[in-house]
């Protein structure tokens, strides 16, 4: 069974709308959060990655809204590799209330390509310990 990473944040009131519910475009960040998060836990950072001429962004994004979160909540965003490939990563990831309800479920696509041309690349050639940790913790949907 691989990582599944565990991020508390705060729930910001700038990050609530004229409903007093968390806007639905912080989820997005809230999931960004959690990404990097688990990518440190496995010991690597996505900076690291661009310093070496790379990046790895989203090519595809879904999200499943539950249940309202509101200021003052805590909630802890929990993410796990559903799958790597050679050029693709999917991350997936819930988003739960203090009271342990799930508010939210998502899922983020991403290739690694090179920074000059935007050719993808296989994080196998580019970091094979970061490719091996992926491998190592892939959560298949119908293990979770």
């Amino acid at each position: 069974m691989g990582i599944i990473n565990e991020k508390q944040i705060e729930v910001r009131y700038a990050e609530t709308d004229q409903m007093a519910v968390v806007y639905h475009a912080n989820y997005l960040v809230w999931m960004e959060i959690g990404r990097t998060s688990l990518i440190q836990e496995l010991g690597f950072t996505y900076a690291g990655l661009e310093r070496e001429g790379y990046l790895s962004p989203v090519v595809d994004l879904n999200i499943q809204y539950k249940q309202a979160c509101t200021y003052g909540e805590t909630v802890t965003v929990r993410t796990w590799l559903r799958e790597h490939g050679r050029v693709r990563t999917v991350y997936a990831y819930e988003i739960v209330k203090e009271n342990g309800e799930i508010a939210a479920t998502g899922e983020s696509t991403h290739v690694l390509v090179k920074k000059g041309n935007f050719r993808p690349v296989s994080l196998s050639k580019v970091d094979p310990a970061w490719h091996d940790a992926y491998e190592k913790n892939v959560i298949p949907k119908e293990e979770k």
